[in-house]
């Protein structure tokens, strides 16, 4: 019988998908919460070289993050040229959104993701949502989730690799080898976030270097850290961190661009180092990292010891697989009229991943919604209908 064993932390968002997948699979597995117990903590880095969440052992395999396709590999149910009214792709607030009004209008809907809940996920607390005076981005998405599964939806944990169109229908490919055709397709993959670009960056990752604050946070308990942006989502972090961490360093390339209600958090913290017009153009350490190097606007440089970096400079649209597809603007996000059409006809596309100038959780909800009532209204004229 395979053994697994979950190291996750508690506010992880990627760790709850990873035993929501397991559990889907009928996997049976042990878990243990590395960011309120030392010993699993020191064994999972061991095991792994990693101070990230989550770690996933399979009797002698070690499996870093969420990966959805590896996961999918070994426990995962084939889908082989499955037919449906609509594919969604992407599972945040305007892929679910989009999901739930699908089921509204009766169309046979799959949504494919390789998370749920989006970028959404790694906001520590959002004060802007209608309906809440205040609920972290994870909170915020099981509300989401909860409301697609009680509805006639399929929701897969896949990624979708290719779109094409043939006789009228689109086929879709995903990493894990299934395919599927669809009358008409929803994008709302959103973005993947924006790394520094500075030698050897990639070793760091999850051994000092995060782009994920709440799924690793707890992990740097009473450690000096570094939080890398200066604009809500960096404050935001940088506070939530100053209660984690024993000293917090906020590096802004030019000035803080954040709302004042972050600005007048940061203020009232006392172990918050602000650096402004300072980029880091070094990282340093042997296994794991264990400095930076930054540099100001006059090439004045210095280096910090620390014991991780939280990465928080913005995002790039997931747009790589419809490049050739659909036309893109010059951030390569995906052109949208103001009901979600794409330039092909039958494709949609709402959320971050757009060329739609805000933003917001709201925001990409609404164009979500929008765009399932554009997708319905296409199937009906549509001769396949």
């Amino acid at each position: 019988m395979t053994k697994v064993t979950v190291y996750s932390t508690q506010n992880c968002p990627y760790c709850r998908m990873a035993k929501a997948f397991l559990e889907k699979h009928n996997v049976q597995y042990e878990s243990h919460d590395v960011g309120n117990d030392t010993v699993a903590a020191q064994k999972m880095i061991e095991l792994s070289g990693q101070r990230g969440v989550p770690v996933i052992l399979i009797d002698d395999e070690v499996i870093v993050g969420f990966d959805s396709e590896r996961l999918n590999e070994l426990f995962g149910d084939p889908m082989r040229g499955e037919n449906y009214d609509v594919v969604i792709v992407g599972a945040g607030p305007a892929g679910l959104t989009a999901g739930v009004y699908c089921a509204r209008k009766m169309l046979n809907t799959i949504i494919i993701s390789e998370n749920i809940g989006g970028q959404a996920l790694e906001s520590w607390a959002i004060e802007n949502y209608m309906g809440y005076r205040m609920i972290s981005g994870e909170d915020l998405m099981k509300k989401f989730e909860e409301q697609v599964r009680t509805l006639n939806i399929r929701l897969e944990i896949d990624k979708v690799t290719s779109i094409t169109k043939d006789d009228g229908l689109f086929n879709l490919s995903t990493v894990s080898g299934n395919t599927l055709k669809a009358k008409a397709v929803i994008l709302t993959q959103g973005n993947r976030p924006r790394k520094l670009g500075v030698a050897n960056e990639e070793q760091y990752l999850g051994r000092g270097l995060s782009i994920c604050s709440t799924c690793d946070g707890p992990l740097y308990k009473g450690k000096q850290v570094a939080v890398v942006g200066g604009g809500n989502s960096a404050l935001q972090t940088a506070v939530e961190m100053s209660d984690i961490a024993k000293s917090v360093g906020l590096i802004v390339r030019s000035t803080i661009r954040a709302d004042p209600v972050y600005i007048e958090k940061l203020k009232e913290k006392k172990n918050i180092t602000v650096y402004t017009g300072s980029h880091v153009s070094a990282l340093q350490g042997d296994k794991f990292l264990s400095g930076i190097t930054i540099k100001d606007e006059q090439g004045k440089e210095q280096t910090i010891s620390l014991d991780g970096v939280f990465i928080e400079i913005g995002w790039l649209p997931n747009t790589d697989m419809v490049e050739n597809l659909v036309q893109l603007n010059e951030k390569k996000e995906i052109i949208v009229d103001i009901n979600g059409h794409t330039s092909i006809p039958g494709i949609y596309a709402a959320g971050d991943v757009t060329s739609v100038k805000s933003k917001q959780i709201v925001i990409a909800s609404g164009d979500g919604a929008k765009a399932a009532l554009e997708a319905f209204e296409y199937i009906l004229k549509s001769p396949f209908a």
